[in-house]
């Protein structure tokens, strides 16, 4: 289950250019409109902490999780470096029971697409469910299987640096009809600029793309009604153009 190994100390410059306080906006007008007086936000699958820092600088209480202690790791050292308290663990979202409860969960960047058994789905949704009071709002992203179907993924080349390397990342997909995944098979090549020694790294992340009925079946089953599911890139109504997807819910 656990990804971003050794890719995690490189996580950051392969994503330097991810408008993230763009989303965290995007996070903020769907809180806003679909959520009554949000303060405190737990995000399941925080990475290296920097939606959290964009939360933050709007004025929420954010704590954040993650399985990676090396991502943990360095999302401390980011708030080190600001002004935020923000509070990071080591845990994994499918059974994390915090001991107080907050007025939203965020889970972004496709963290629940990580999630490929229909139990992972159910315990992280359960999770997720038990951080909240009655009328939380619970909002994550995944792969939208229309998209994702209609224009499949191929492979991928991606270059980046950061102080000491070149990196050099390429993304070969592997489809699972039957069980609705891609791995994703990144191999990372980093290139010291000095001595242009050459480190392979190698790793798979499985991806699963989700259907609304199914994830409207999931939410269900754990104490949540699914209040609305929109593109990710437009925040209109999806459809087989729409790659990626969120859904709000809230706890009933």
């Amino acid at each position: 289950m656990e990804v971003f190994k050794d890719y995690a100390y490189y996580y950051n410059a392969f994503y330097h250019d991810k408008d993230y306080r763009a989303e965290v906006l995007q996070v903020d007008n769907l809180l806003k409109k679909y959520g009554q007086n949000i303060s405190r936000i737990i995000n399941y699958g925080c990475g290296t902490g920097r939606h959290d820092l964009a939360l933050s600088e709007l004025g929420y209480h954010c704590t954040g999780i993650d399985m990676s202690p090396l991502m943990i790791e360095i999302a401390r050292k980011n708030a080190e470096n600001s002004r935020y308290d923000i509070e990071f663990s080591v845990a994994d979202i499918r059974n994390y029971r915090p001991q107080s409860k907050y007025d939203a969960v965020v889970s972004l960047f496709h963290v629940i697409s990580y999630q490929n058994r229909n139990q992972d789905v159910m315990e992280a949704f359960h999770a997720a469910r038990c951080a909240l009071g009655q009328g939380g709002i619970f909002l994550f992203d995944v792969w939208y299987g229309p998209g994702v179907l209609s224009d499949r993924p191929v492979l991928r080349v991606k270059e980046a640096e950061d102080e000491k390397n070149r990196l050099v990342r390429i993304a070969r997909p592997v489809m699972h009809d039957k069980k609705n995944i891609v791995d994703v098979c990144y191999e990372v090549f980093v290139i010291d600029k000095v001595t242009g020694n050459t480190e392979t790294i190698n790793e798979v992340h499985n991806m699963r793309y989700f259907f609304k009925p199914e994830l409207e079946l999931f939410l269900q089953e754990t104490g949540f009604e699914l209040i609305d599911n929109l593109d990710c890139q437009t925040l209109g109504e999806t459809n087989y153009d729409s790659w990626t997807s969120y859904f709000i819910a809230r706890a009933i």
